[in-house]
């Protein structure tokens, strides 16, 4: 069954710092051998859209969670910010046509040392302008081994390894296969490696410096029965394909997120989740089995950097629940309660 409507993704800005947060980790089976016992969760999330400049909106923690907050941004904001995307904290920009990674300020500003890294090549018949997102390894890009991915929108998929360092340089990978041309970039520690998943779900593509590139095609397993009004539905909708990975627990999930206009206030198309579809990886299987239970763990999922984190450190969010973060809508689902027929 493949239930797939493209169109260009949102640019969703998501701006982290890292914060220690140590709790036991959920207790249910985990492939991982050594699980970590701390994440980092975002302190602030600006979500915008660039195609929609009207539509602006921020989220920040509070009490262990993320709450919108209503804020007026300026309709030239993407234009004047020239932000292209965020990662750990680090505002990414494109400035003069040179990649410029910068420290969120917080709530007070401060001077911060901009780190401008070196020109960045455009591939033959490629674009290095639009960026889908962009993912970085490490916490800082001032650590020497962290590498900083940007995924632009098209076959360009460009890596800087130790971007703050005197000898940083680009390797830039040219994607064959159209499927990941408007996909989103992760990093996943588990593999060492920055990951996209294809259009439609179908294809893992898996790329780092000095590593072969690895493609692992999954079937899906699993799948609930749909009844006619459901599938319809689902068919009705923009359909994206997003990846996260618990760090406690090793896991790997793929959400499929479905949204359609719902409404137009202003002149301006609103979109809503119809549904939500995760799928749990098993990485040597090649299965993507359909899921209602993730355990104790909760998704954060936006269209920039997911993240799934053990519901212990999310105060307000219960077990096995997906809280969705989007220019149009935040809300809570939970997976045990989705009806499909």
């Amino acid at each position: 069954m493949s239930l797939i409507l493209n169109q260009l993704p949102c640019k969703l800005l998501c701006l982290r710092r890292p914060v220690l947060v140590r709790c036991s980790p959920p207790h249910h089976s985990s492939s991982a051998s050594s699980p970590q016992s701390s994440q980092n969760l975002p302190l602030t999330i600006i979500l915008a859209d660039p195609s929609r400049p009207q539509l602006v909106r921020a989220v920040i923690r509070r009490d262990g969670d993320m709450d919108a907050l209503d804020h007026e941004f300026s309709s030239d904001f993407m234009e004047v910010t020239e932000v292209i995307g965020t990662s750990n904290g680090w505002i990414t920009s494109l400035v003069d046509g040179g990649v410029r990674l910068r420290e969120h300020p917080g709530r007070i500003p401060k001077e911060v040392r901009p780190i401008f890294l070196p020109p960045h090549a455009t591939l033959h018949l490629c674009q290095a302008q639009l960026a889908t997102n962009v993912a970085m390894s490490a916490s800082s890009p001032e650590k020497e081994d962290c590498a900083v991915a940007v995924k632009f929108l098209g076959p360009q998929l460009s890596i800087c390894k130790g971007p703050a360092q005197s000898n940083a340089e680009w390797i830039h990978i040219r994607i064959s296969n159209p499927c990941f041309f408007s996909s989103h970039v992760m990093y996943s520690e588990k593999e060492d490696m920055f990951r996209i998943i294809g259009s439609g779900g179908h294809l893992v593509g898996s790329w780092n410096l000095g590593k072969k590139p690895k493609f692992q095609r999954l079937q899906f397993q699993n799948l609930p029965e749909l009844s006619k009004a459901k599938r319809e539905l689902l068919y009705s909708c923009n359909t994206s394909e997003h990846l996260v990975e618990s760090r406690t627990t090793g896991e790997t999930f793929m959400v499929k997120w479905y949204k359609r206009i719902a409404k137009t206030i202003y002149g301006i198309e609103r979109m809503e989740t119809k549904a939500l579809m995760v799928f749990k990886i098993d990485e040597q299987q090649g299965n993507a089995v359909y899921t209602q239970d993730i355990g104790d763990l909760c998704i954060f999922l936006s269209r920039s950097e997911s993240f799934c984190v053990p519901a212990c450190l999310a105060r307000h969010m219960r077990r096995n629940r997906v809280k969705l973060m989007d220019v149009d809508e935040i809300t809570i689902i939970d997976l045990a309660a989705q009806k499909w027929n």
